[in-house]
């Protein structure tokens, strides 16, 4: 499986991944889901925001357990972000039919889409639609680099448009758990006796903010300095305060992605617009981090404006603590700064957890984003012993 999705969407120089929603690349992601889960007697079905979940067994009957995770991928990404929860939860279903398992509950497993926001900026859009925490008029009006809308995107891509919350999708999941490379080195860091898998506790509080800096396009050779106003001034005086914001609120903050205007060398840029990613392990020192940098932003004649905000969220301590047990009771707990869909479900009020498998440099979103087989392999044991737990 890992084999046959290891091409899609890869760049020969980079190695990096461009999986974004609703793309040809897309497409194949989920055309070879499909495949696998028919080829697999599964039932497939899709929700009203185009997540894939296929069943083994009448979730209609009674709720059931599902695992999975997301195929789509950050700007030259890599391999193991996403698509290693949903190989391995194919996997799983593989191990528990060979061992001859007879689920007490229905299993499922589940491709949800555009987990990563990395298209039209909002991390997690599949699950924030269906659970509600995303509206149908936001996200469909939420825009590309290219000013495409979410709206038009699905028409292009053939998919209906009356995307919303989900509640018959919903009263179907009884328990998720999500299994995901680390994205750190907390594992790596451990005695190299200790487990290659780690038991979610919770997810950081963490955002998105929209950077607006307007100025006047004018001539890189002809405008004196005291004549000019220039936009990236202000943007880029605000990108530097982020960095000492951060460390002094105890946080961390990037601005990784940035669109000028009129972008030519020999010009002043009129406009720039660039996106803020803030998180903490205390929702308190996130929210004043970016209030000094509202300050900052205002002071050089620029705007902020919020486009997504999670706070902190726990995982079922309940459900934790028995997958620790079925485990051995050994495992290692572990909270994190990345947002996962499972996240999105916990605060939707469903029982939710989630592993982790170790990452040896703690590269993620990069090309050198890696997991040794063998701890793959232990994920695949871990999540299938856990199923096994859960659904007898």
């Amino acid at each position: 499986m890992w084999a046959e999705i290891l091409p899609v969407g890869r760049d020969g120089d980079t190695g990096g991944y461009r999986r974004f929603a609703w793309t040809r690349e897309d497409h194949t992601l989920r055309e070879w889901f499909a495949g696998e889960c028919t080829r697999r007697g599964l039932d497939l079905t899709e929700d009203r925001m185009g997540n894939q979940w296929a069943w083994w067994g009448n979730p209609d009957e009674t709720p059931g357990v599902v695992i999975g995770s997301h195929l789509d991928s950050v700007p030259d990404g890599g391999a193991y972000d996403g698509p290693l929860g949903v190989v391995t939860a194919l996997a799983v279903i593989d191990a528990l039919r060979d061992k001859g398992f007879q689920p007490s509950q229905p299993l499922a497993v589940v491709n949800f889409v555009d987990e990563e926001g990395a298209r039209f900026g909002v991390a997690c859009a599949g699950s924030r639609v269906i659970t509600g925490a995303m509206t149908t008029d936001r996200a469909l009006g939420l825009k590309d680099a290219d000013g495409h809308t979410m709206a038009a995107a699905l028409k292009a891509a053939g998919r209906p448009t009356n995307v919303g919350r989900d509640d018959e999708t919903l009263r179907r999941i009884g328990t998720f758990v999500e299994l995901h490379v680390e994205q750190g080195r907390a594992l790596a860091d451990l005695d190299p006796g200790t487990s290659a898998v780690a038991v979610g506790t919770d997810i950081w509080p963490h955002g998105r903010w929209r950077l607006d800096f307007a100025g006047t396009a004018n001539h890189a050779g002809t405008t004196r300095l005291e004549d000019r106003h220039d936009a990236m001034l202000g943007y880029a005086q605000t990108v530097l305060a982020a960095r000492t914001v951060a460390h002094q609120r105890g946080c961390v903050a990037t601005v990784g992605k940035v669109v000028v205007e009129p972008n030519g060398v020999n010009a002043i840029p009129s406009h720039v617009t660039g996106w803020l990613d803030a998180r903490g392990a205390h929702e308190e020192s996130v929210r004043l981090a970016v209030a000094d940098l509202v300050d900052t932003a205002k002071q050089h004649g620029g705007t902020v404006s919020e486009e997504s905000w999670t706070g902190t969220t726990t995982f079922d301590p309940e459900l934790a603590q028995r997958m620790r047990t079925l485990l051995g009771g050994q495992a290692p707990m572990l909270g994190t700064g990345a947002g996962h869909d499972a996240g999105i479900l916990a605060n939707a009020g469903i029982s939710t957890g989630m592993l982790y498998v170790r990452n040896p440099t703690g590269v993620s979103h990069s090309p050198e984003e890696f997991a040794e087989p063998a701890d793959c392999h232990a994920g695949v044991e871990a999540l299938t012993t856990v199923v096994e737990g859960l659904a007898s």
